[in-house]
């Protein structure tokens, strides 16, 4: 499957820069879900400035 980088940019929110999965929907989930995390499109703006992924934080904002 190809990824579409440039159609999810506009809906990526991630600030982290050394990211290399920015705009990789595909492997942002993967890398987060091995890490018990979520990624930043879960999240809005105060919130992902936390860089706190973890889903205890994501419930906690619910």
């Amino acid at each position: 499957m190809e990824c579409r980088m440039e159609k999810h940019k506009p809906d990526c929110n991630c600030t982290y820069e050394p990211c290399s999965r920015k705009h990789k929907c595909c492997e942002c989930l993967h890398y987060h879900r091995r890490n018990n995390e979520l990624p930043a499109c879960f999240f809005n703006s105060e919130q992902e400035a936390t860089y706190d992924r973890s889903v205890r934080y994501f419930i906690s904002t619910r």
